[in-house]
């Protein structure tokens, strides 16, 4: 199955699908903070996105330099195909540990149909 991925590495794979092309540090914090509702330092997106990479699973490369950016320029980073397989492979295994399961409005927790 290749490395197992974490749920944060997931939510910033599912991230850069969404995204596209404009992927970049800031619009994938964004992303991830509109989506979960949760609270990300930028510091743990950049992390995150560099033990991806060295897996294979994000490339990215560097776009023009922007004078909004003071003429600094910006990394693009892009779901790689080993990145969409163990992603796939991620939500297979979620899928099957969640079939014939359901909420248990008891205990809040997930129990066996």
């Amino acid at each position: 199955m290749g490395h197992a991925l974490g749920e944060f590495e997931q939510i910033i794979l599912l991230a850069l699908v969404r995204l596209g092309p404009d992927a970049y540090g800031v619009t994938i914090l964004r992303e991830i903070e509109l989506r979960t509702g949760r609270r990300v330092a930028i510091g743990a997106v950049y992390t995150s996105l560099a033990r991806l990479e060295k897996k294979g699973y994000v490339a990215h490369h560097v776009g023009p330099p922007t004078p909004e950016r003071g003429g600094r320029r910006k990394k693009f980073y892009q779901l790689e195909p080993a990145g969409a397989r163990a992603l796939s492979q991620s939500f297979e295994a979620l899928t099957a540990m969640i079939e014939d399961a359901s909420p248990s409005p008891a205990t809040g927790g997930i129990r066996r149909k």
